[in-house]
């Protein structure tokens, strides 16, 4: 499978085809994902809550994304990868910015970065992109600002909010960024910007107009039970199934149906009477 580039999801926006967008956290994920024929993966910092059991992203760092990162690339080396920006690795200075979206270029091999906000990062995007990288925008709810939002609220939800949100949305594009996510807002606000947009626009959350979709894996497999957010739809319950299976293993060996003849290994022909002769023997 020959990995997508923006071209490719541009003219996938040309064509009203839509993008298909999951995250990933590690070898396993990802390779499967690829198998399946995914479009893109985001190494996210949902990985904080995810992976890691924070109560949030704020903790994640940028040693933790590259390792992560890392390990997504190794199995999906045919997809386009995009890294997520930590809480203040992009914050603080433009030259912060591009140093650490050049590591993930440089240490994780990402075919793109994302960053969280709307016109308050501009210099922040386009240092990153006048620096020869690709830079995803995200607006809407933004988990790392969620405190100045009062929570993980959806947004945009009046007439006006969703014209400030388009205000943004069109600051991102003109900063240079390739594509835009558009996190928990109104189908309304997420149809108004994509159809605004040049630009791909990605939705988590936003509806079904946008140019493709995406979820957090865990999210939609039924791993992560802490909480589910009303845009996920389920695919899979593999809680229950992994706790079950848990369950059958703590039965098969606490009565001793596990290990079974066929789980253990055998000696060469001979070997075990010979084992049985030179114990007879030992003093």
């Amino acid at each position: 499978m020959a990995k997508k580039n923006v071209f490719d999801f541009a003219q996938m926006k040309q064509r009203g085809e839509k993008i298909t967008f999951l995250t990933a956290y590690d070898y396993p994920v990802a390779h499967l994902a690829e198998q399946a024929g995914l479009d893109m993966l985001l190494v996210g910092d949902s990985l904080g809550m995810v992976v890691y059991g924070y109560g949030g992203t704020l903790p994640v760092t940028m040693d933790q994304m590259i390792v992560h990162s890392q390990s997504v690339r190794r199995g999906a080396p045919n997809t386009f990868i995009i890294g997520d920006m930590p809480f203040l690795s992009y914050q603080k200075s433009v030259a912060d910015a591009i140093d650490n979206a050049g590591r993930f270029h440089k240490e994780a091999d990402v075919d793109a970065v994302k960053l969280e906000g709307g016109r308050r990062v501009v210099p922040q995007i386009k240092g990153i992109v006048d620096s020869g990288m690709l830079v995803m925008g995200h607006i809407g709810l933004t988990p790392q600002s969620s405190g100045q939002l009062g929570g993980f609220k959806a947004q945009a939800n009046t007439a006006e909010a969703a014209l400030a949100l388009l205000e943004d949305a069109k600051a991102v594009e003109e900063a240079g960024a390739f594509s835009l996510l558009l996190e928990g807002i109104p189908p309304e606000a997420g149809k108004l910007i994509t159809e605004s947009l040049k630009i791909p626009v990605l939705s988590i959350g936003a509806g079904p107009y946008c140019d493709g979709q995406v979820l957090i894996v865990s999210d939609m497999l039924g791993l992560f039970e802490a909480f589910t957010p009303k845009f996920v739809k389920k695919y899979a319950n593999l809680a229950e199934v992994i706790r079950n299976a848990f369950k059958a293993y703590i039965d098969d060996v606490k009565s001793g149906r596990f290990p079974a003849a066929e789980h253990c290994y055998k000696m060469k022909p001979g070997e075990a009477e010979k084992l049985e002769e030179l114990l007879k023997k030992a003093p």
